[in-house]
């Protein structure tokens, strides 16, 4: 029997389009929030027979949900079945409001452990891989459905919540971790707090790591950083609390992230108008905000929700084969994150792409504020504690000087005294608006 992530471009279409029925039959009429939007918009899904009729169905947006969640307290309407039916609920991080919790049934984790499954074939998980999950283990999804799916598959797997770095260290030495999954911002932690111990990282048991929850992974810069401080392959993934677990990359194309097509229906639209792009021609590489249908989290759906998420998407096969939609370079920023500075459209991982190439920085955060009418950037950059102020004030000017050539504007940066700007365990926040 074939896998799900070998099937054919034929096989996918044919396995979403009917997945997609059977999942509007399900929640038409059971579910509140699914009702209300299509009655709102007179649209009869019923009358939806595959994926070629998807675009009749009206987007959803993040704020759309959180709007639902706040008149709806405290799971919102998007509920296929009772509240007794749920067995587990996440929530987002509200990182940029407050958080939204999401439910699941049995059967709809059961989904996740499939997508689960899929994401350890690419990437070549053996069965006598350790995996080290060096999280909190609290109300985020994190990494939950990461640890329950490499149980499944009777995988060894060691919970790192509740401990402090230094200790999560020992952790994996002391079992001899193969792969750890962990936030790009948190693999670079630990190996900053392993050079402080005087382990050498590069020469422990861990061969892989899996990371998400930010774009650092397939931020080139960054991703060469973790390599060299861990001497291990990295795997980038994506996924969302709200819609699941639905991309990783494989071993043959680094830095190119295969969408589980079987799982979810992905879009690419128009960041403006919302447009539906065509990436049906499979030699032609389109930009635009990805959009996805879930098809697996029946208890609480999510159909052709706005990600946010900018992307190059690819439709040509792989060099691994498997012939499911790709996303080039990862995520390349977020709609919502993107500023402009005198005339140019700048996003955080652009520069987060420039400070990792300075080994000599630690950390950075950057500051948006409006100054003369005009967007003002500020970068404050932690230098490594080993270097002097000749050193520093050099470091300064080479990064004003970086930004400049290849991002077009003026920086203001500033170097911060040693240990000053926040580290962070899971997701790391750099990036801020000021009034």
């Amino acid at each position: 029997m074939t896998h799900p992530d070998e099937f054919t471009r034929s096989e996918i279409e044919a396995s979403q389009s009917e997945r997609l029925r059977g999942l509007l039959a399900q929640i038409v009429p059971g579910n509140q929030f699914w009702t209300r939007k299509y009655q709102d918009a007179e649209v009869d899904a019923s009358s939806i027979r595959g994926i070629q009729d998807l675009e009749t169905l009206p987007l959803v947006g993040k704020s759309e949900l959180v709007e639902d969640h706040r008149q709806n307290t405290p799971y919102g309407s998007n509920l296929t079945f009772p509240v007794a039916d749920y067995s587990r609920m996440h929530q987002t991080s509200g990182t940029t409001g407050s958080p939204m919790r999401c439910l699941d049934t049995p059967a709809s984790w059961d989904w996740f452990m499939e997508c689960w499954d899929q994401i350890y074939r690419i990437i070549g998980l053996r069965t006598d891989d350790r995996v080290c999950f060096p999280f909190s283990f609290g109300p985020f999804i994190g990494f939950w459905a990461a640890f329950e799916g490499a149980n499944r598959l009777g995988n060894l797997c060691l919970a790192g919540g509740g401990m402090t770095s230094q200790a999560r260290l020992t952790l994996i030495e002391d079992n001899q971790a193969t792969v750890v999954c962990c936030t790009p911002t948190y693999a670079l932690r630990l190996a900053e707090v392993a050079k402080s111990e005087g382990i050498d990282l590069a020469k422990s048991s861990v061969r892989a790591l899996v990371v998400a929850g930010e774009p650092g992974g397939s931020i080139p810069a960054t991703r060469e950083r973790i390599e060299h401080e861990w001497g291990a392959r990295l795997f980038d993934h994506w996924g969302m609390t709200e819609i699941g677990s639905l991309a990783i990359e494989c071993v043959e194309s680094p830095g190119n992230l295969h969408v589980l097509e079987t799982e979810c229906i992905p879009e690419i639209v128009d960041p403006e108008t919302g447009d539906r792009i065509d990436t049906r021609i499979e030699d032609e590489t389109i930009q635009g905000e990805l959009v996805i249908t879930n098809l697996g989290r029946v208890g609480s759906p999510l159909i052709r929700y706005r990600t946010g998420d900018l992307v190059q998407a690819n439709r040509k096969p792989c060099e691994c084969g498997r012939e499911s939609m790709r996303l080039m370079g990862g995520i390349l920023g977020r709609s919502d994150d993107m500023v402009t500075i005198r005339g140019n459209n700048v996003f955080p991982s652009s520069l987060e792409a420039i400070l990792r190439e300075f080994d000599a920085i630690e950390e950075f955060r950057i500051e948006v504020r409006i100054v003369r009418s005009m967007q003002h950037m500020k970068i404050e950059i932690e230098p490594a504690a080993a270097i002097g102020p000749d050193t520093i004030r050099e470091l300064v000017t080479s990064v004003e000087r970086s930004i400049k050539d290849r991002l077009n504007f003026q920086a203001e940066v500033v170097a911060v005294e040693s240990d000053s700007l926040p580290r962070f365990e899971l997701k790391g926040r750099r990036f801020f608006r000021l009034s």
